[in-house]
């Protein structure tokens, strides 16, 4: 059953993902890798606020957990994009976007997780 509930919510997870970079993207052009950015940061929110109503105050079933932590965020961030794109900007020669692109991603997301966790436990 968890095996089903990981397969299921990684479909969702992809689809959101298609979802809101190809939305990011329509609204700043694809200069720069906003969408994979963006996603991130909000997958990685999501995934600290998620972790401490899970996982720390057992809200939820581990098929459910399961589901969301593993399947749905694990499909609906996109660290291998993000590698990919961050590459082809190198390719290009634009060194100074691939920078900001590794750091805005790491500080984005090291951040987001952190604000989800903070934000979990004020709840």
């Amino acid at each position: 059953m968890q095996m089903l509930s990981i397969a299921g919510g990684g479909a969702l997870g992809a689809v959101a993902r298609f979802g809101v970079s190809t939305g990011v993207y329509r609204l700043f052009g694809r200069d720069f890798p906003w969408g994979t950015l963006v996603v991130n940061g909000l997958g990685s929110y999501a995934m600290g606020l998620l972790f401490v109503l899970f996982l720390e105050r057992g809200l939820v079933a581990p098929e459910l957990r399961a589901a969301v932590l593993v399947g749905f965020l694990g499909s609906f961030t996109t660290f291998s994009t993000f590698s990919l794109e961050t590459l082809t900007l190198v390719e290009q020669g634009e060194m100074v976007r691939a920078l900001l692109n590794v750091a805005g991603s790491l500080l984005l997301c090291l951040g987001a997780c952190w604000a989800g966790i903070i934000s979990a436990r004020l709840l």
